[in-house]
């Protein structure tokens, strides 16, 4: 798919005068209504076809686009155009009409938005998309529950919030006794999975772009459902500014309405401290924040003598707002930068997590995790909020002394020119899971039962072990 819009680009993008990004994104935003559309029989064939004079096509694709809309609000303007002229836009739905979208893995889905999501909104931020086999780790070693609140507080494309939808809808199905299908799929899905989606799934990205790509897939994902915000996560004492504009109110105001009956405070315009259960994140790393008024509430943002720091690292600003989403008890996985954990400069940073919070396990991906787009050597942290009493969450009795899970991936996923590497048979096919989907080589998990166990179970052993609180209460629904 990357490789087919490279291709578009090049060729028809480039001399069409308009943005790639745009574009492209309205064309697969419509693909996927046509292919929910036609599988639930509100119209007999697909309509997405290079079947008609460019004009006719035109005409055909916008009335589409203008339906995909109406059911899936908030991505595009209610007045947004396809701006491809006629004949440009012929040659492009004759490129994308023969891939099927849905009930794939998100990867192809992935591959597309992240290279439309380009450079100068997302890499000079230092943020990438999180592969999906490091987002399911996360996920299986949290074990996010049917009636707990999630929340990405840097969403970049919702792997994480999609995932976890992925894993709730799953052991819903399994309690309904329903048979289990591709999970991005164009099937209706039972209420209680969308009701969880309406209520207990939340998002938030400072990057336009993104929020529309995660927006979108949470929408088609939660069929119809969505809280993915834009809004400066860090800032949040100008959320009030932003929220009372007209545009911003139209497109957000119903997940807006649904995120503030989670804070932890009565007062109207508090917006530090929320009550999630869990977050899971990949924040930007690149990038120091300098403004003195965005700096001044943050404690990580101050020596230890008061003094307010002249500038503080992005990344630092995030572990400090994250544990301030998440209510005593609520657990988080973060990705950060290797030199968190072991620099001597970054020993406050450490010590303030401690204070707050049990380490429950760190886990180093390989270094080639986000090539090609860089090197930059990543580890993942576990961790749950102290909390003694059982009525305000889950508990976590603080302890001075207490055992932690360390690993570190040692099966490369990606190898050094960002080619994903797969598992091979013994005759040097790619193996393919139930779904028909390669399976990505790694040792992070075990997929589906055609690899070998992996990080994620090793943790789940060791977290039987240590009597976690979160992980009792998934034993009494989930097998393991």
């Amino acid at each position: 798919m990357r490789a087919l819009i490279e291709d578009m680009e090049n060729e028809v993008l480039a001399n069409a005068g308009v943005d790639v990004f745009e574009e492209v994104f309205k064309l697969i935003f419509t693909k996927l209504y046509d292919e929910m559309a036609t599988h639930r029989g509100q119209h007999p064939y697909l309509r997405f076809r290079n079947t008609n004079t460019a004009a006719q096509l035109k005409r055909s694709i916008q009335d589409l686009f203008d339906e995909a809309k109406l059911k899936w609000p908030g991505v595009f303007l209610e007045d947004e155009r396809i701006r491809l002229s006629p004949d440009h836009l012929q040659v492009c739905v004759g490129s994308l009409e023969e891939w099927k979208l849905f009930n794939s893995n998100l990867d192809v889905i992935d591959d597309a938005f992240e290279y439309l999501v380009n450079k100068s909104s997302k890499g000079e931020k230092g943020q990438y998309f999180t592969p999906r086999w490091v987002i399911d780790m996360c996920v299986k070693m949290l074990h996010p529950q049917e009636h707990e609140t999630v929340i990405d507080t840097a969403c970049g494309s919702a792997g994480f919030t999609v995932h976890a939808m992925f894993h709730v809808w799953r052991n819903i199905i399994a309690d309904m006794g329903l048979q289990e299908s591709h999970l991005f799929t164009m099937d209706q899905k039972p209420a209680r999975c969308e009701d969880y989606v309406r209520s207990k799934v939340f998002a938030i990205d400072f990057d336009e772009k993104s929020v529309r790509v995660s927006r979108c897939l949470n929408l088609i994902a939660g069929d119809g459902e969505t809280n993915v915000l834009h809004l400066n996560t860090l800032d949040w004492t100008k959320w009030d500014e932003t929220v009372k504009q007209d545009e911003w109110a139209d497109t957000y105001g119903e997940g807006w309405r649904r995120l503030r009956k989670l804070r932890a405070s009565a007062r109207q315009t508090d917006y530090r401290q929320f009550g999630f259960d869990v977050l899971m994140a990949n924040p930007p790393f690149a990038g120091d924040i300098k403004q003195s008024e965005m700096l001044s509430p943050y404690d990580l943002a101050h020596k230890k003598t008061g003094k307010q720091d002249r500038s503080v690292s992005r990344d630092l600003l995030f572990v400090e707002r994250n544990l301030d989403f998440l209510k005593p008890g609520g657990r988080m996985a973060v990705v950060l930068p290797q030199g968190r954990f072991n620099n001597s400069t970054d020993q406050r940073l450490r010590e303030f997590i401690m204070e707050r919070c049990r380490v429950l396990a760190v886990v180093g991906l390989h270094p080639n995790t986000f090539k090609p787009h860089t090197g930059t050597k990543t580890s993942v942290l576990f961790v749950q909020k102290w909390n003694d009493d059982s009525s305000v969450g889950p508990l976590c009795p603080k302890v001075d002394d207490y055992n932690i899970f360390f690993a570190t991936q040692q099966v490369e996923s990606v190898n050094n020119s960002g080619e994903k590497v797969y598992v091979r048979r013994e005759d040097g096919s790619p193996m393919r899971d139930t779904h028909g989907h390669f399976i990505v080589a790694h040792d992070l998990y075990n997929h589906d039962g055609f690899t070998k166990d992996g990080i994620a179970e090793a943790f789940q052993e060791f977290a039987a072990q240590e009597e976690f609180s979160f992980f009792r209460l998934a034993l009494s629904t989930v097998t393991v």
